[in-house]
């Protein structure tokens, strides 16, 4: 039995999927969404690692969005933190960080005990629990095998938010072990030679690039949102 959020009124800033579901930014997710099930015609595409090259270029904003659209077909998705150095999803839902991924990994708790239900519809997340010492070992075990094959029994869809590309190997270490990459960049941020310096560390890892997100495109009366290609 999952866990559910205690204070599940509370506002969500940075989840524009859920708040505005009519905003064109949401409109944008949908998009990538849409993308994502077109990528799906010669192999299902059912769990999403989301990172980008470098820090604060809007990949867990996108991680979030991405699960809340997925869900709006009324699918059941879970949103994992596969960034165990620096864990933000708990601070998306505003959801307690003591247990998760890692404290089912070390076998403190069980899964369910780990699944926070969300205020969203269909979509629950895993938070990471306590920051571990050995982030990509745990990510590259027996265990996370094991807990990423439940998942997958369990829900439609399962996006992974890990840490950026060029800073450790843990976002390759999951992309290795799931069926596609969504690689967020930022414009004006992000340099070309990063970008294909991260595409090169995803390829070598032998995963599947589903396409690029560009944060912070300026676009006439309608502030910014990103674009899918």
């Amino acid at each position: 039995m999952s866990r559910t959020l205690k204070n599940k009124n509370k506002g969500l800033a940075h989840i524009i999927a859920h708040n505005n579901p009519k905003s064109p930014i949401t409109e944008q997710y949908r998009l990538i969404r849409n993308n994502i099930n077109f990528s799906s015609v010669d192999k299902k595409i059912r769990s999403i690692v989301v990172t980008s090259p470098e820090p604060s270029e809007g990949k867990t904003t996108t991680a979030a969005n991405l699960s809340i659209v997925l869900s709006q077909q009324g699918k059941k998705v879970i949103l994992v933190e596969g960034d165990l150095r620096k864990p933000s999803v708990h601070h998306m839902f505003n959801a307690s960080n003591l247990d998760g991924i890692t404290t089912v990994l070390t076998k403190e708790i069980n899964l369910d005990m780990a699944i926070i239900e969300t205020q969203v519809p269909n979509l629950d997340i895993l938070t990471s629990g306590p920051i571990p010492p050995n982030p990509s070992e745990l990510l590259d075990s027996i265990a996370m095998e094991k807990v990423m094959d439940e998942l997958n029994d369990r829900y439609e869809y399962v996006v992974f938010d890990t840490p950026p590309t060029l800073s450790v190997i843990d976002s390759q270490v999951l992309a290795n072990k799931c069926d596609g990459v969504v690689l967020v960049v930022a414009s004006g941020k992000t340099q070309r030679d990063q970008l294909v310096k991260a595409k090169d560390l995803l390829d070598k890892a032998k995963s599947h690039l589903l396409g690029v997100v560009v944060n912070g495109v300026k676009v006439k009366k309608s502030g910014y949102y990103g674009d899918y290609s």
